[in-house]
């Protein structure tokens, strides 16, 4: 069997990176956390032009209804770009909340971002200042909700709302959606590991100690080798997970949480061995390394840390 996606899957990703190549997101990620989301918003306009807002949406509401795959492979990439905003609930989870609710349109065509707080696992609703709608939803049930107290997270760019429910509410696929959650939240886990990587080979080859280059040192290789192989192990999964998803498989919960448990802890590792092949430089608000290592951070607890998953993993298998 072959497991690689396809050409139209690269080139939809590669579409992805050039444009966020261009954007220059750190800025807007630093601008984000200090409040003017104004360039943040013309980063998530571009993602409209691509079809990343639209991809969950039925198409009964313009939206596309692509396949779960295609989404991991839009939410990799702006991991790896460490794109600022509600992206897993407005791209992955709003989607299926309201996939029977005409607000949807305008969640595919960028007009409407949406953010989610669906307790336990996601008690507060992040970036509910940038959204245009807050929703609650649990127990098969979903309904707008009203932003209170907000909540400071490790990543600036990240900030939580508290929230509380405001309407009337509607029949919703909640438990669906959660796993959409994850596995959106896992996706850019792995591309942030991957991209945390990609700057620590490059730094590698420049930074020189004891008179030489430190890529040349068996122990930093060992150690950027054991990233790869994280990473290279995690993605498998959690496309794996995708098609779990979308086949409706009994096993979606186990490949679901394994996705998670296997990308944050692929990620934790990139960001570990980062620190430690830039040395004290990536400590640094001024160096894009830190953007990557924040959200790292931010994302490992995002829709259920690696302890309820594994604890999910152990229910399933037991």
């Amino acid at each position: 069997m072959n497991f690689e996606i396809d050409e139209q899957q690269r080139d939809f990703a590669a579409s992805i990176d050039a444009a966020l190549g261009a954007a220059d997101v750190p800025a807007a990620v630093r601008a984000w956390g200090e409040g003017d989301t104004g360039p943040g918003r013309k980063v998530w306009a571009q993602l409209t032009d691509l079809g990343v807002t639209a991809l969950l949406v039925p198409e009964k509401y313009d939206g596309i209804e692509a396949h779960p795959v295609d989404l991991v492979v839009a939410l990799e990439r702006l991991g790896y770009w460490a794109v600022p905003g509600p992206l897993t609930e407005s791209i992955a989870v709003a989607p299926v909340l309201l996939a029977n609710d005409e607000r949807s349109g305008s969640l595919a065509s960028g007009e409407l971002i949406a953010t989610v707080a669906m307790p336990p696992q996601a008690p507060r609703a992040v970036n509910s200042d940038f959204a245009g709608l807050t929703l609650l939803a649990a127990d098969g049930q979903v309904g707008d909700a009203t932003a209170g107290a907000g909540h400071d997270s490790v990543d600036p760019a990240r900030k939580l709302f508290d929230v509380t429910a405001s309407g009337d509410t509607q029949a919703a696929d909640t438990a669906r959606a959660y796993e959409f959650g994850v596995l959106a939240t896992a996706a850019q886990l792995v591309g942030a590991g991957q991209a945390m990587l990609d700057q620590s080979v490059e730094y590698a080859k420049q930074r020189a100690q004891f008179g030489r280059i430190i890529g040349s040192y068996q122990a930093i290789k060992h150690k950027l080798a054991d990233v790869l192989i994280a990473v290279e192990l995690a993605r498998p999964l959690v496309y794996g997970a995708a098609l779990s998803l979308a086949e409706g498989s009994p096993d979606t919960a186990r490949d679901i949480s394994a996705a998670k448990v296997a990308a944050a802890d692929a990620a934790l590792l990139a960001a570990r061995s980062a620190l430690q092949t830039h040395g004290a430089i990536g400590f640094t608000q001024e160096h894009d390394l830190s953007l990557s290592l924040l959200r790292v951070q931010a994302l490992r607890s995002a829709w259920g840390d690696p302890t309820l998953h594994r604890r999910r993993l152990l229910e399933v298998l037991s």
